[in-house]
């Protein structure tokens, strides 16, 4: 079983820097696959960014390339979001999620995640 709780979410300008954090308990993080998504207002939830198990590979949304670095630290078993360059279109709830599985390594789809954290707010202003 993994637990995971996102922070860092908040109110920003447009323009500006935030970075999110997602902590996990469970012996077994450094395993897994973990990636972050988000849900927009009124729209279905999305791919943002994703890192393997040893940060070897990442792999980002178009919207947010260029924009947004994950990153993790196993030895603290947390997975980093940061966000640069803000706009307000990336307005969203942000959720990270773990595959739960040593088999999976870089995914977009939400079905290979098995874990998931409540989210965190994130809002910019214009």
């Amino acid at each position: 079983q993994v637990q995971l709780v996102e922070s860092g979410g908040g109110l920003v300008q447009a323009g500006g820097s935030l970075r999110l954090s997602c902590a996990a308990s469970g012996r077994t993080f450094s395993s897994y696959t973990m990636g972050w998504f988000r849900q927009r207002p009124g729209k279905e939830r999305e791919f943002v960014a994703v890192i393997i198990w040893n940060g070897g590979s990442t792999y980002y949304a178009d919207s947010v390339k260029g924009r947004f670095t994950i990153s993790r630290d196993n030895a603290k078993n947390t997975v980093y979001l940061q966000m640069n360059s803000l706009k307000p279109e990336d307005t969203a709830v942000y959720y990270c999620a773990a595959t739960g599985t040593t088999l999976v390594g870089i995914s977009m789809r939400e079905s290979d995640y098995n874990y998931w954290g409540q989210g965190t707010q994130v809002t910019i202003s214009s």
